[in-house]
């Protein structure tokens, strides 16, 4: 059974303002995930093939090259993959900015809601 966050550690993604704010440095995704988006027949490609044992099939692949943006955000900034067919969309993706039911290191820089959150804590200690 899954834990509960707390509260506090709850982001609802739904009021970001800049929701292809999580896609601009693509994602780690496991490989059979990858597999199955090919068959969608959509444009993007996948960078990186690396063993990881923390993915279910024993590795994973990025969904951009470098720091680039993920291959399958669209200009309107939509996923196409998400567009398509919500089940083929990667557990990486649905879950972020959430890792193994903590926050993700890398939200502090590419999740806004996150940052926010940190800035007003910041700020509330600073008025203590």
């Amino acid at each position: 059974m899954e834990k509960r966050r707390k509260k506090k550690d709850e982001i609802d993604c739904g009021k970001c303002k800049n929701q292809a704010g999580c896609c601009s440095l693509g994602a780690w995704i496991d490989l059979e995930e990858a597999k199955k988006i090919l068959t969608l027949g959509i444009k993007g490609d996948f960078f990186h093939l690396e063993i990881d044992k923390e993915f279910p099939s024993g590795f994973k692949v990025g969904t951009s090259y470098e720091d680039e943006p993920c291959v399958f955000l669209d200009p309107d900034g939509l996923c196409r993959v998400h567009k398509i067919d919500y089940t083929f969309k990667p557990a990486t993706c649905k879950e972020f900015p959430y890792e193994g039911n903590k926050i993700a290191p890398i939200a502090k820089y590419i999740c806004s809601e996150h940052r926010l959150r940190l800035k007003k804590a910041r700020a509330g200690r600073k008025k203590k």
